[in-house]
C-alpha cells in the first residue's frame, strides 16, 4: 500500500473496495428516500393538523350540521382528516334514519362503524412510509458496520505482504471503512428522529379523532331521540 495515499473523502470512496462502495450506495439511497418521505410526511401531517383545527372551530361554532354536511360533501374541496370522519358518520346516520322504524342503538352503531372505518383510513394514510423510516433508522447502522468490518479486514489482509507494518499502511483502509459507519449514522439518525416525531403527531391526531367521534356520536344520538 502506498504510504502517500490520498486521504481525501472523495479519494477514499473511489479507492474503496467494491463491497464497501456498494454499502455506501445502499446507505445513500436509503438516506435520500428517507429525506423524501420526511419532507412529504412533514407537510402532510401539518396539513392534517391545520385542517382539524379549522374544522373543529367551524363545527363547535354552532354551525348547522346539515349545512356543514352539504359543504363537506359538495366535492368543491378535498375532504381529509376530521372532515372525512364527519362526512362518513353523518352520511351513514342520515341513510339509516331514512329507513325508518330502526332502533336508535342500531343507527348509532352503524354510524360509529362508518366513522371508525373513515378514521382508520385517514390514520393509515398519515402513517404511510413511517415503517420505512423505522427500518432505515434501525438497520442503517448495521449496514454501515458491515462495510466497516469488511474494510478493516481488507486493510489488515493487505499487511500480509508487508515486511514492516506501520499505521501509514493501514490508515487509508481503516479510514475508508469508517466512512461506511459514518454514512450509516447519517442515514439512521434523521430517520429515527423523524419517525419518533411523526409517530407522536399521528398519535395525537388519533386521540383527537377518537374524541371527536365520541362527541359527535353523542350529538347525533340526541338528534335521533328528538
Amino acid at each position: 500500500m502506498n504510504v502517500t495515499h490520498d486521504l481525501s473523502f472523495l479519494s477514499l470512496i473511489t479507492n474503496a473496495s467494491v463491497l464497501v462502495q456498494l454499502v455506501l450506495l445502499v446507505l445513500l439511497l436509503a438516506s435520500g428516500l428517507s429525506w423524501y418521505f420526511i419532507f412529504g410526511k412533514l407537510f402532510a401531517i401539518r396539513a392534517a393538523i391545520s385542517e382539524a383545527d379549522k374544522f373543529e372551530d367551524e363545527f363547535w361554532s354552532g354551525a348547522d350540521l346539515n349545512n356543514l354536511y352539504q359543504r363537506v360533501s359538495s366535492g368543491r374541496t378535498q375532504v381529509v382528516g376530521m372532515e372525512k370522519i364527519f362526512e362518513a358518520g353523518f352520511r351513514e346516520f342520515l341513510k339509516l334514519k331514512r329507513q325508518g322504524r330502526m332502533d336508535i342503538a342500531v343507527i348509532m352503531e352503524g354510524t360509529r362503524r362508518a366513522m371508525r372505518a373513515a378514521c382508520q383510513r385517514e390514520l393509515d394514510a398519515l402513517e404511510q412510509h413511517l415503517a420505512f423510516l423505522a427500518s432505515v433508522g434501525s438497520v442503517s447502522p448495521y449496514i454501515g458496520l458491515f462495510g466497516t468490518v469488511w474494510g478493516i479486514m481488507n486493510a489488515f489482509r493487505s499487511l500480509a505482504n508487508v515486511v514492516q507494518a506501520t499505521l501509514a499502511h493501514v490508515a487509508p483502509g481503516i479510514a475508508e471503512a469508517l466512512i461506511a459507519t459514518a454514512m450509516g449514522l447519517f442515514a439512521a439518525i434523521p430517520a429515527v428522529l423523524a419517525y419518533n416525531h411523526f409517530s407522536h403527531d399521528v398519535d395525537r391526531l388519533a386521540t383527537r379523532f377518537d374524541s371527536f367521534m365520541e362527541e359527535f356520536s353523542n350529538i347525533l344520538q340526541r338528534q335521533a331521540n328528538t
